[in-house]
């Protein structure tokens, strides 16, 4: 919409116009405020062009000749911003638990919200958690810039190699492939992908200044 709430973009629908919080997945503006909609959250990946084009070569691009004049380059939107640790806009609440920009995936489980920072996953690779008495399993995306979670039943996994995620290994020491959609176990078992979202720190707390970090407080 080109509308900002709390630094975080507002979507709109376009049959009634509403726009919409992402982070809560509610109607901010417009005819659907007071409707108690709440969107269903879905998983979404962030990763490289490499690492996504190896997994999925029929892949259709966008081409840049559009009919507009536009730079579609890398970096040619927001680079600035990005590379800076400093906010566009003031922010109405703070948490110093993290430097303001780091990068958080986050889940929200029965309305208890909570963020694995980037840097975290990237050195654990695989956390085993546990959440409203769901028992996930929490992945760094292999070669990318996010995470996956996952259900993970009674299992306890652990990454089969110390340098990528894209095969897990369970506590029986059977080996589970990670697909966009789910961990699937060499006899043919399937654990569900679950929603999750990739935020600022900044962005996540000051919707849910009630969450949880991993990796603080010594969890």
């Amino acid at each position: 919409s080109g509308f900002l709430y709390r630094s975080n973009k507002l979507m709109y629908d376009r049959q009634t116009d509403t726009l919409w919080h992402q982070l809560w997945g509610t109607p901010a503006f417009g005819p659907l405020v007071g409707s108690g909609i709440t969107l269903e959250r879905l998983p979404v990946t962030l990763t490289i062009w490499d690492t996504w084009y190896a997994e999925h070569p029929d892949t259709k691009v966008m081409a840049f000749d559009t009919g507009f004049t536009r730079n579609y380059g890398v970096g040619a939107a927001y680079a600035e911003y990005f590379a800076s640790p400093d906010t566009m806009f003031p922010v109405w609440q703070r948490s110093q638990l993290l430097p303001t920009k780091t990068w958080v995936f986050t889940q929200l489980i029965d309305n208890q919200p909570k963020a694995y920072p980037l840097s975290v996953l990237k050195d654990e690779l695989v956390i085993n958690d546990t959440r409203a008495g769901q028992n996930l399993v929490v992945i760094h995306e292999d070669g990318g810039h996010g995470a996956k979670a996952f259900e993970r039943g009674d299992h306890t996994f652990t990454p089969a190699d110390d340098y990528s995620t894209t095969i897990l290994v369970d506590e029986d020491g059977n080996e589970w492939q990670v697909t966009d959609t789910a961990l699937i176990s060499q006899s043919g078992e399937e654990l569900s992908r679950m929603p999750g979202h990739m935020a600022y720190w900044f962005g996540w707390f000051s919707f849910y200044p009630q969450t949880e970090l991993y990796g603080v407080g010594g969890e």
